[in-house]
């Protein structure tokens, strides 16, 4: 059991080294994880045996949300692939993209109604299912690691902003 904490995300799940996963394949097989990791079935053989079932399964919970996360999933595969993703000090987005991101930006600040801050949630949502499909591709058809974790990084500004979004609709609603 020791052994398998240190293989990648992928040979533990025993599933393809790649961007396109098969969700209800991940949840299986991490349900059969969990109930062959559980600290309770080593009981009789000790605490120490205990701490390594209890180690395990925390492998297993953080390879899971990992996998089944498509940005997180990227990332890892880009990184594995030797191309960090290295958001803290690569900042750096194409000029389209910051337009766009700016652009975007400006709609929230000047929405006062939740319609128009919904609409504005739909587009972003809609660019961010187009930049996860470009992702896919430059992984697993193109192999282009380092333009894939550029478009990670591209991914995380919008999940953020998404996240700002709801944060702005909640705030009109309470109000």
């Amino acid at each position: 059991m020791s052994a398998q904490l240190a293989v990648s995300d992928f040979e533990l799940f025993g599933v393809p080294v790649q961007f396109a996963q098969d969700r209800a394949q991940l949840d299986a097989r991490w349900k059969d994880l969990q109930r062959e990791a559980h600290p309770d079935k080593f009981a009789s053989q000790g605490t120490a045996a205990q701490r390594v079932a209890m180690q395990w399964s925390v492998r297993i919970n953080e390879a899971y949300q990992r996998l089944k996360d498509p940005m997180r999933r990227a990332a890892y595969l880009c990184e594995l692939g030797g191309a960090p993703i290295q958001a803290e000090n690569n900042t750096a987005m194409p000029a389209a993209f910051l337009m766009q991101h700016m652009e975007w930006r400006e709609a929230m600040d000047d929405s006062a109604d939740v319609a128009a801050l919904e609409a504005l949630f739909d587009e972003v949502q809609q660019a961010h299912k187009a930049a996860l499909q470009q992702c896919a591709q430059l992984i697993d058809t193109a192999h282009d690691l380092p333009a894939a974790a550029q478009q990670v990084r591209g991914l995380m500004f919008i999940e953020k902003f998404l996240r700002d979004i709801e944060a702005r609709i909640d705030q009109l609603d309470a109000s």
